[in-house]
């Protein structure tokens, strides 16, 4: 029988250290490619404040990598008046908020259902909503155009006296897309929720409501927060619908209004990169607010099995 002999420590110490190593250096790679993607996505966005800071006229000859020479705040004065920005903001916010509210309040309720109700055909309802998402958006432009056009709304509702031409048609198409997204993760998210406390509701006599507003909807609170923080910054930035179904110039939204920054015959692209920037900032402010929310929402139920 053959013995065989531990290592001694001293021949284990060399083999432990090279073993760290190689980790503190994968740890940095890691880390300088994160880096580097962070600023590939960033370049665009700090180029344009960069430019947006300086005059067209420095930029038009020592180019847009130039240092600069003066840097001021004027094209951000400019953009905002010239653009009539305030109008276009508060018409963004008519179609965005109502849309979000409602795409969550809708979305929550199927999730509810499908993930905690045990509905029959439950998993083929989850499969349709999740289909319906994989359908461009591009195809349905026309009926939806015609449809529109065809359903009367009271003149209080749309000057119109039509679905065309009002905030109701974005909002519809916005939540129409965008709530089967919403019960693909939340009703995903619920089934990670504590059964136990469910069951414990249910001994104590509490109703479907009960369970869905007082217990289901608080701990759900991280993915709503996600799911807003995501839907307000689609329909924020969305152009395709109200270019669509809105011909009122007085209605279209915030990402309309630099439009209005292009000249006919020439175009200040400073000032248009100041305008970028401002219509930019909401949702920059909206992920600041949420930013807790977001990253739980994001990572919660990560080491689950």
């Amino acid at each position: 029988m053959t013995v065989r002999a531990n290592p001694s420590p001293a021949s284990a110490r060399p083999a432990a250290r090279s073993a760290r190593a190689r980790r503190r250096a994968g740890g940095v790679g890691v880390h300088v490619f994160l880096m580097a993607v962070s600023l590939a996505f960033l370049a665009p966005l700090l180029l344009a404040v960069y430019a947006s800071l300086r005059p067209y006229e420095e930029t038009s000859a020592h180019g847009y990598f130039s240092l600069p020479r003066h840097l001021s705040l004027d094209h951000y004065r400019q953009a905002f008046s010239d653009s009539g920005m305030t109008k276009y903001f508060v018409n963004t916010l008519l179609i965005a908020v109502p849309g979000v509210l409602v795409t969550l309040f809708l979305a929550s309720f199927v999730a509810f259902a499908l993930a905690r109700l045990e509905l029959r055909g439950g998993i083929v309802l989850l499969m349709l909503f999740t289909a319906g998402n994989l359908l461009p958006q591009q195809v349905i432009v026309t009926p939806l155009y015609v449809l529109f056009n065809r359903i009367p709304l009271p003149y209080w509702m749309s000057d119109s006296m039509t679905m065309f031409d009002s905030y109701w048609a974005v909002v519809v198409v916005q939540i129409g897309f965008q709530i089967g997204f919403c019960v693909f993760v939340l009703a995903h998210f619920m089934r990670t929720l504590p059964r136990e406390i469910l069951e414990a509701a249910v001994v104590d006599g509490a109703g479907v409501w009960t369970r869905y507003r007082r217990i289901t909807l608080p701990l759900c609170r991280p993915a709503l927060a996600a799911l807003g923080t995501l839907q307000f910054t689609w329909m924020y930035n969305d152009f395709l619908w109200a270019l669509v179904f809105v011909s009122d110039g007085d209605k279209l939204p915030i990402t309309s209004a630099l439009n209005n920054l292009r000249g006919q015959f020439f175009t200040d692209y400073n000032l248009l990169a100041a305008g970028s920037v401002i219509v930019a900032l909401p949702t920059l402010v909206v992920f600041l607010l949420l930013q807790r929310h977001f990253i739980a929402g994001l990572t919660l139920g990560a080491g689950k099995g």
